[in-house]
């Protein structure tokens, strides 16, 4: 388009309004309906949880098209680059997005592959404006806060509703109503709820209601501040939920019913509870579906197919009874949510072999050959899950060799499937020096190496080896026989691979690569014949097992490990 052109209808657009609010093409107020989820008090207080239960609730009891967003208060363009020790797991969508672990709480309770567009960052919303703004496309007008910031978080929103073919959009702001993070997030949310008009948009507060141990009862007075925060910026909210330790008083739903203009039917108590599969069928039973038709104007849809195995799923977490121990060993031990991914794959497999997982943290930073065996002692099954860098490293090597020859099940994922070619290379080659150019970048049998398509990246986010591929599965394998089909699809998040260099002695000395990629020679699973159950692969099956559909490598494992536990 010609600048002058470009000119005319920007300055035509901009010139006679204060609005910035260009709606998608299709797009139709109230074929959507949005419930916008914060939260107060404390960080941590379980709104990415109760939001998934909540959109598996609308979804199983009455078949509703659900489609989370998560808008995230940091300035990073996504979680690619994120420490697991200050921000938990990296999870990965099959698209290649890095994202916040709370996507994967949202793909199991909904069973449902997402995409970037579910996912916003508050640096991907600026990197926006300053690429519009780069290329002309506000030209006549300063940009600020108000309208655009606000007007293009609202895009993110509308356009997920369109291209989704939503009936319901459901919103988790990141931090905590008060924050300045999150304040241009929650200003846009007013803004929408404006716009959209009534009944299209819900707002439900989760909050806190403190316990102090010295006090001996439950105090609601900084729910109630946290509560008239998001009062003071404009939003009233619909519903209320209470999350505490114990379950909430009469007198503390009156409390904060009063201080919120919430009537006390919509202010709703929801304690600790060791069962999350559970969670779905108490918001039906407390009647939430209800409350929000009601704000909504939406009428009950019919339930889905999948509600009578969910409640079948239920009642096999309540009847389990044979406890399994399970290690994980890995350097991030100390934060339980840098697994949390895996720790889920375990929780919703064990069921379905009348299991219960009982989990141990191993921290590989110290583990030896001399002491790899009372470390790992008592121990029904070994997972070697995803890291980087050196530190612990020789830890997992050694605890994957005790694994081996102690005929222990053990599951190494991304970079455990690395460790596990090189305790074979090691102590089965003899090849004592193999090692990982990631670990020791001179090394001298560089067994692990960096792959080709990375060894010009500069930079790290967004430049490994991201999201969904496909892989060619050996027939006549354990892989064949735990998936049922010599293609398959998983997610990746990985710089370093086999050295193709290797590859044949180490298939010469009894190793199997039963899965690899399809036209690359890139190994992506590898078994050891003869042994209990041994396998590790390259990709992160953790991140697409859910509640009605585990993991085939997850179920394996863990079905060899109750066998075990039974001899």
């Amino acid at each position: 388009m010609p600048i002058a052109e470009k000119f005319r209808k920007i300055g035509k657009k901009t010139e006679g309004t204060e609005f910035y609010n260009y709606l998608p093409r299709g797009y139709k107020k109230g074929r959507t309906k949005y419930i916008v989820i914060t939260g107060s008090v404390i960080s941590g207080v379980g709104k990415g949880t109760f939001s998934s239960c909540l959109g598996n609730m609308l979804k199983i009891f009455h078949g509703f098209n659900v489609v989370p967003l998560k808008f995230e208060c940091y300035v990073n363009y996504d979680s690619g680059t994120l420490n697991p020790f200050r921000h938990g797991e990296v999870f990965v969508l099959d698209d290649g997005t890095e994202t916040d672990l709370d996507l994967g709480t949202y793909e199991r309770m909904l069973d449902k592959n997402l995409t970037k567009s579910s996912f916003v960052t508050m640096g991907r919303v600026f990197k926006t404006i300053i690429d519009k703004e780069r290329a002309g496309d506000y030209l006549g007008r300063d940009v600020e806060f108000i309208p655009h910031v606000t007007g293009e978080i609202k895009n993110f929103a509308r356009k997920l509703a369109l291209e989704s073919s939503a009936d319901i959009v459901l919103i988790e702001i990141g931090g905590t109503v008060g924050e300045i993070q999150n304040s241009l997030y929650l200003e846009a949310m007013r803004e929408l709820a404006y716009e959209e008009g009534g009944g299209n948009v819900c707002f439900i507060n989760v909050t806190y209601i403190l316990e102090p141990g010295s006090l001996g009862e439950q105090k609601s007075k900084a729910a109630q501040l946290g509560i008239k925060a998001l009062m003071s910026i404009g939003i009233q909210p619909d519903i209320i939920i209470c999350r505490s330790e114990n379950p909430i008083s009469e007198k503390i739903k009156e409390k904060i019913s009063i201080y919120s203009n919430v009537d006390v039917s919509r202010t709703i108590g929801f304690h600790d509870t060791s069962n999350i599969y559970k969670f779905p069928l108490v918001l039906k039973e407390k009647h939430l579906d209800k409350s929000v038709f009601e704000i909504l104007n939406l009428k009950p849809g019919k339930p889905h197919k999948d509600l009578e195995v969910w409640k079948s799923l239920e009642k096999k977490v309540r009847e389990s009874k044979r406890d399994i121990k399970i290690g994980i060993t890995g350097k991030y031990t100390n934060v339980r949510d840098s697994y949390i991914s895996i720790l889920k794959a375990i929780e919703h497999t064990c069921p379905y072999l009348g299991a219960r997982a009982d989990v141990r943290w191993i921290d590989t930073t110290g583990i030896n050959s001399g002491n790899a065996g009372k470390e790992l002692k008592g121990l029904d099954g070994i997972i070697v899950p995803g890291g980087f860098g050196a530190r612990g490293t020789e830890g997992k090597i050694e605890c994957i060799r005790h694994a081996r020859e102690k005929k222990i099940p053990f599951l190494g994922l991304c970079f455990g499937f690395e460790m596990a070619v090189l305790d074979f290379a090691r102590n089965v080659c003899g090849l004592r020096n193999a090692n990982s150019t990631e670990v020791e970048p001179n090394t001298r049998e560089p067994v692990i190496c960096i792959l080709p398509e990375q060894e010009e990246v500069e930079g790290l986010g967004g430049s490994m080896r991201l999201g969904g591929y496909d892989m060619a599965v050996r027939e006549n394998t354990l892989a064949h026989r735990l998936y049922n089909k010599t293609k398959i699809r998983e997610r990746f998040r990985h710089r370093w691979n086999v050295n193709t260099k290797y590859i044949d002695l180490l298939e010469k000395k009894g190793l199997v690569f039963s899965g690899r990629a399809p036209r690359k020679r890139i190994m992506q699973i590898l078994e050891l014949p003869g042994h209990p159950f041994f396998l590790a692969t390259q990709y992160h099956g953790e991140y697409t097992s859910r509640p009605l559909n585990p993991s085939p490598i997850f179920r394996g494992f863990i079905e060899a490990v109750v066998e075990r536990k039974k001899s």
